[in-house]
């Protein structure tokens, strides 16, 4: 065999076994399609046939596989991959693990090599999230966020809350100088009336100024007293995002940072008033009418069709800071005393504590959380109101005349603290 021969034959084997790139393959199978041979195609694209045949096999690109060598954590893949996970990529703390329980010493190198094609999958978990589209009216995500701007000349940080419908994608957003419980219970009550409803559904932050304690391995929240009286006076529930995952509430993360970047890019006021002002004409001329990326539509339009008619009635409620909000024993007459007058609750809660509210002229008994009595504000003095469901149960009450006269005269006997309605007449005189 001569020299030029050998060449050749040496080229031809070197160009078999290449590896081709992916659009190579990807030309291949689309001359296959074609009605080409695999003789034609090898000539074409200057591989072997036998190269030809394995891509049309195999119907796509495919990477050579090296054999996986064993190594002291093969056996514990999976354990080693929970543990990197749970650590959030701390390759070392992995380490310290396989130690202390497995009783497996290696180096910090070792891990971070059986650790490597995990790094991805952890990055994309940090930056996934899952959309959820919520049915109109059920759902608004509330936050805050933080901006330095120049207010009347000097540089103030402004707190932005910022809230958002979970169907309609509409925008809300005011200005505060801080962010404490006062400014989250005012913000909502405005992203009400502007709405002009409430969702069933409140989303909110972990913010300290609403949540006690929220769980991260449980996912137990507990609300203060002052978010669950305010969630009573509006009718929704309160449900707070996972701790350290406010990516659960997406919608509201991505609204903050619309109003920082776009709203109030690179602007100044001469007062918190120019700020509101600004802020209710770009509420009004943008956001509401811009093409939303997600629904393909304006928000304002979306929400008019689909979502203004779902959201609970304000019915003229007043601003919840204006409640006045007290405890109250219910007296053995069925009732509680607010400034002077009687109110009647269900007789079976005579000796227990009640919650009062009172605001837009109504006077409003809470138990465990539940609305027991209901009744318009007395402006008189040493007034009694009563209700007559309040006494279903009572023996004699609501009996007709003739067939309680007719009753046998022992007093039927009634709970401890409840004594028969004509005493309490007897006493107070005059007549339920």
């Amino acid at each position: 065999m001569d020299v030029e021969t050998g060449t050749k034959i040496s080229a031809r084997l070197a160009r078999r076994e290449a590896m081709l790139e992916p659009d190579e393959v990807t030309a291949m199978l689309r001359l296959k399609k074609l009605g080409w041979g695999t003789r034609r195609i090898a000539a074409e694209l200057g591989c072997s046939r036998t190269t030809v045949q394995r891509y049309i096999e195999t119907g796509g690109w495919r990477g050579y596989r090296r054999a996986r060598r064993e190594t002291q954590l093969s056996k514990h893949e999976a354990w080693v991959r929970e543990r990197f996970f749970r650590h959030g990529g701390n390759a070392d703390v992995v380490r310290q693990d396989l130690a202390r329980e497995l009783g497996i010493e290696v180096s910090l190198r070792t891990v971070e090599r059986a650790v490597a094609g995990y790094r991805q999958q952890l990055a994309a978990s940090a930056l996934a999230t899952m959309r959820f589209e919520t049915p109109p009216g059920h759902q608004i995500q509330i936050d805050f966020g933080e901006k330095r701007m120049e207010i009347g000349g000097e540089k103030v940080r402004v707190y932005i809350f910022v809230a958002t419908l979970g169907y309609s994608r509409r925008t809300y957003a005011t200005a505060f100088l801080h962010d404490r419980q006062s400014a989250w219970f005012d913000g909502m009550e405005a992203a009400f009336r502007h709405f002009g409803g409430v969702t069933s559904e409140v989303l909110l932050d972990n913010a300290a100024a609403l949540v006690t304690r929220h769980d991260a391995v449980t996912r137990e929240v507990v609300f203060n007293d002052r978010l669950h009286a305010f969630s009573r006076y509006w009718d929704f529930r309160p449900r707070a995002c996972a701790p350290y995952r406010a990516r659960t509430k997406g919608k509201d993360e991505r609204g903050v940072g619309y109003v920082k970047h776009n709203a109030l890019a690179g602007h100044s006021f001469d007062s918190m008033e120019g700020l509101h002002l600004h802020l209710a004409w770009w509420m009004r001329t943008v956001a509401d009418l811009r093409c939303h990326g997600t629904t393909g539509e304006p928000p304002l339009e979306r929400f008019v069709r689909d979502e203004a008619m779902t959201l609970h009635p304000l019915n003229g409620r007043p601003p919840f800071r204006q409640i006045r909000e007290l405890l109250r024993k219910v007296h053995a007459d069925c009732a509680v005393e607010v400034d002077t007058n009687a109110y009647s609750v269900p007789w079976r809660l005579i000796g227990e504590i009640v919650e009062v509210t009172i605001s837009g002229g109504q006077v409003r008994v809470f138990h465990a959380g539940q609305l027991v009595a209901s009744h318009a504000e007395s402006h008189g003095r040493h007034r009694r109101l009563t209700d007559p469901a309040h006494f279903v149960g009572v023996s004699g009450f609501g009996m007709p005349v003739k067939q309680a006269a007719q009753a046998d005269p022992p007093a039927p006997k009634l709970p401890e603290l409840l004594r028969p309605l004509s005493e309490y007449e007897r006493l107070i005189g005059g007549q339920w």
